[in-house]
């Protein structure tokens, strides 16, 4: 990392990124502490982008500053999953209702490829283009509901269970039901749907709830 040119701020989102994927991948735990000294040191940065990088995971609400202690692990818990899949039903059910009522067949067919390619990394087994297919389907829903701000609310909430969909793509039979899931929110949304498309977005929201809480072992049901 300090081999790289970078200016003070986009070395800082790097480090930012770093500890922020170590959290919410479980390599820093819950109640570990982090040292502005060590953290350099390992990185290879000095401590300015690092407490930079701290003070964003905070107001995150991945970590809490303690007076005279320093920072502190807080990671993320099952009611915060529970709440972020919760947020996210709601919201990406509206995006796709509004996506039903303006989306032009243009788009519909920009929709259609991308599943199609979907069904060619499915049956590859290729979870990483899966993981990246996963995010660019959303985000053109998102963008498709035509409102700025309920895009941008839905990014960030996307973006704080993108990394635990490594496992939540890898579980046996996941990968179909989701290319399955997404099928009928298109097929919905080009039928120009609302109460459909609402619908079938909810249904593949809860599926991916339950299926992300179970691999991180936080509920007995199956789905």
């Amino acid at each position: 990392m300090k081999n790289e040119p970078m200016t003070g701020y986009s070395l800082a989102d790097k480090v930012f990124r770093q500890l922020e994927e170590e959290i919410l991948n479980g390599a820093l735990k819950a109640g570990e502490q982090l040292t502005e000294v060590r953290i350099s040191q390992r990185l290879g940065v000095s401590r300015t982008p690092v407490r930079e990088a701290i003070h964003r995971l905070e107001q995150d609400g991945l970590v809490r500053l303690i007076p005279n202690k320093g920072a502190t692990v807080v990671g993320v818990s099952e009611q915060d999953l529970r709440d972020i899949y919760d947020i996210r039903m709601q919201l990406e059910g509206l995006a796709s209702k509004w996506a039903a009522q303006r989306v032009t067949e243009e788009e519909c067919r920009d929709l259609q490829d991308l599943l199609e390619l979907q069904e060619f990394y499915t049956s590859k087994g290729d979870f990483e283009q899966l993981r990246n297919l996963d995010s660019r389907f959303h985000e053109m829903i998102y963008q498709l509901s035509g409102s700025r701000t309920l895009r941008q609310t839905l990014s960030s909430l996307h973006h704080l269970v993108q990394r635990y969909r490594k496992m939540s793509f890898a579980t046996a039979g996941r990968s179909q039901k989701v290319l399955g899931e997404h099928q009928k929110i298109v097929d919905a949304i080009r039928s120009h749907d609302p109460e459909a498309a609402e619908k079938a977005t909810f249904e593949h929201i809860e599926n991916s709830a339950t299926n992300m809480l179970r691999n991180l072992g936080l509920t007995g049901s199956d789905q």
